[in-house]
């Protein structure tokens, strides 16, 4: 019987703790907007193509955290950066929807071009699980640019 309550406690133990990884691999909302915040300003500081190209280098640190990283689309939904599939750049996502049926990335354009910034909420699939999560992507208009920087984490 005291074997099987052992068990019983490792297995719930590993349990804890595995919830406990999975929790730190994921940014925060703070974490994702003070990341976006620190692109705009890489921006200022380096200008658009070299910040672009290393917000879609998936190998630099400083701008892949847990599971955070950049996006910037102009406001005609063109993929100009992307940090976790380079395969997307130069392609229009004007057209993109979620499951629901939700036109995102027009909804990222209205609050960059209207508000400044702001949260879009969507599904999409998170690359980790493979599996349709809820996203809420933090939305910066570029100072000087037509476009805007996102950071969205998974929910």
């Amino acid at each position: 019987m005291r074997g099987l309550k052992m068990l019983v406690l490792l297995a719930l133990s590993h349990s804890v703790l595995m919830g406990a990884a999975f929790a730190q691999s994921r940014g925060t909302a703070e974490e994702a907007k003070a990341m976006a915040e620190r692109g705009l300003a890489y921006i200022k500081e380096v200008g658009a193509e070299k910040a672009f190209a290393e917000f879609s280098d998936k190998d630099n640190g400083k701008w892949h955290e847990k599971d955070l990283y950049i996006y910037v689309r102009n406001f005609d939904g063109v993929a100009m950066a992307q940090g976790i599939n380079k395969a997307l750049i130069g392609k229009s996502l004007l057209s993109a929807r979620d499951p629901n049926g939700k036109a995102f990335v027009k909804e990222a354009i209205e609050i960059a071009k209207t508000k400044g910034t702001g949260w879009v909420d969507f599904i999409f699939t998170d690359p980790i699980t493979k599996k349709l999560m809820s996203k809420s992507s933090y939305t910066a208009r570029i100072p000087g640019y037509d476009g805007y920087i996102g950071v969205g984490i998974y929910k």
